[in-house]
């Protein structure tokens, strides 16, 4: 069996250090299996750039639970298959600085797979920005809304393994250590 986890935060400032919003979307034998979707109290400033850009604020996070209330049930979700991000440097990142700051262990590493990287290789010559491989695709997507974000993701990797794309030769390693920044392990 195939497990995809497409996933996608939002943040509320420059720092990236915090998410104010994660969207997940399963992926199992080729199909959406799941979807999940949760505003994220940051603890933290939001920048005004950041608000303009997802639509976020202090006040819709108010309420929302905190990224160590949402681990329980997000870390059964990020389980047991291969992480895809569209830019997954970044939305690796951000997971990994929220593990930091908040003291909690996952693993020391975990695969994943870019669909940036693997746009830059499958379909040379075009723009691989989020919105554009959805227009080409015809995938809906609210832009910058973690839920249709991670949804365009899995939809946009289904799409290339449809086509014949090999996911072991896009498959890499992000360290989840603290301290690491990420590097491939």
């Amino acid at each position: 069996m195939d497990r995809y986890i497409a996933f996608d935060v939002e943040t509320p400032n420059r720092l990236n250090h915090r998410m104010s919003a994660i969207g997940v979307t399963v992926v199992e034998d080729g199909a959406v299996a799941e979807t999940f979707y949760s505003l994220v109290d940051p603890e933290t400033d939001f920048d005004p750039f950041n608000t303009w850009l997802t639509g976020i604020d202090e006040d819709a996070v108010r309420g929302a639970p905190t990224f160590p209330m949402l681990w329980p049930e997000l870390r059964p979700l990020l389980d047991g298959g291969v992480l895809v991000a569209h830019n997954a440097a970044f939305d690796l990142g951000v997971l990994r600085r929220c593990l930091d700051a908040y003291d909690l262990t996952w693993k020391r590493s975990v695969p994943y797979l870019c669909t940036v990287q693997m746009g830059r290789r499958l379909l040379p010559g075009m723009s691989h920005k989020l919105d554009a491989l959805c227009a080409y695709y015809a995938i809906p997507l609210t832009h910058h809304h973690a839920g249709s974000d991670s949804s365009a993701c899995a939809q946009i990797l289904l799409r290339y393994l449809e086509g014949g794309a090999d996911p072991g030769a896009f498959l890499k390693s992000y360290s989840l250590r603290p301290g690491s920044k990420g590097r491939r392990v």
